[in-house]
């Protein structure tokens, strides 16, 4: 299977009045054409800037990040985002928000195809009969939903999710997990999430990777067995528990190498 996102020997430093901060050293990362890869390891070990060089936000002092082969230069149309902090926009509805991407990114569809585009997918996460309503109106979660949906609304290749969960309830939050399951499987992506719950990652993922302390490295790789929507039953076997050990020793090992 071809390799959607190839990160290959990235490394990336901040400049900070004391002098360059390091931050990703060497990082190589691989994610096929339709997988999902979960990306982990200690706060501030370079998460976050990882889903910006992906994006094209910024580029890596050296090495390569590459989607479907060609290096990233800058922000592409192929690429969606979502937050920990959904972003919405006040003075407009959630239809209003979840179809403004359509007005940025060049598309073929009229603005009839954009609006029934918006509700199909407002439909799929839940919220049918809320498009009307502005974002004060909705709850944290279903705000999260919104976001989604206005970041697949213009079909993008690669979506990025930075700590989208991380904010909400520990039962909003699985219910999400299980939304990502049905969105991706009505809207194929290539997916990079990153999370601080080790629970998140091996239920919504294929690939887990673990990157090591600040400047990170990739240090550990876990593939998880299985495609398609799977059922919150699967986090309490005992596979699942060995996953979930083997991650944790793998964090301890990447916080050891941070503080050292």
């Amino acid at each position: 299977m071809t390799d959607l996102i190839d990160i290959k020997g990235v490394r990336h430093a901040y400049k900070t009045a004391s002098g360059p901060l390091p931050v990703l050293d060497g990082l190589d990362v691989a994610v096929p054409e339709g997988g999902f890869a979960a990306v982990v390891g200690p706060s501030g070990c370079g998460k976050s800037t990882l889903t910006r060089l992906i994006a094209g936000l910024m580029m890596p002092d050296a090495g390569e990040v590459l989607l479907q082969g060609k290096p990233v230069t800058g922000p592409r149309a192929t690429v969606g985002m979502a937050f920990q902090n959904p972003v919405l926009l006040e003075w407009r509805t959630i239809l209003q928000n979840v179809m403004l991407p359509l007005e940025i990114v060049p598309t073929k569809m009229s603005k009839a195809q954009q609006e029934e585009r918006a509700r199909s997918l407002l439909a799929l996460v839940g919220l049918e009969g809320f498009e009307d309503k502005r974002p004060s109106e909705l709850s944290g979660g279903m705000r999260q939903r919104a976001s989604l949906c206005r970041a697949i609304v213009h079909k993008p290749e690669v979506l990025i999710l930075d700590e989208p969960f991380g904010a909400l309830d520990a039962f909003t939050r699985e219910d999400l997990w299980q939304t990502m399951h049905r969105v991706k499987a009505e809207e194929p992506f290539t997916g990079v999430l990153i999370t601080h719950d080790l629970r998140e990652s091996i239920f919504l993922a294929d690939q887990v990777v673990v990157l090591s302390g600040r400047p990170a490295r990739t240090q550990y790789v876990m593939d998880i067995p299985g495609k398609g929507p799977r059922d919150l039953e699967e986090l309490y076997t005992p596979e699942a528990a060995e996953r979930l050990n083997i991650l944790r020793q793998q964090i301890r090992i990447a916080q050891g190498r941070a503080a050292a």
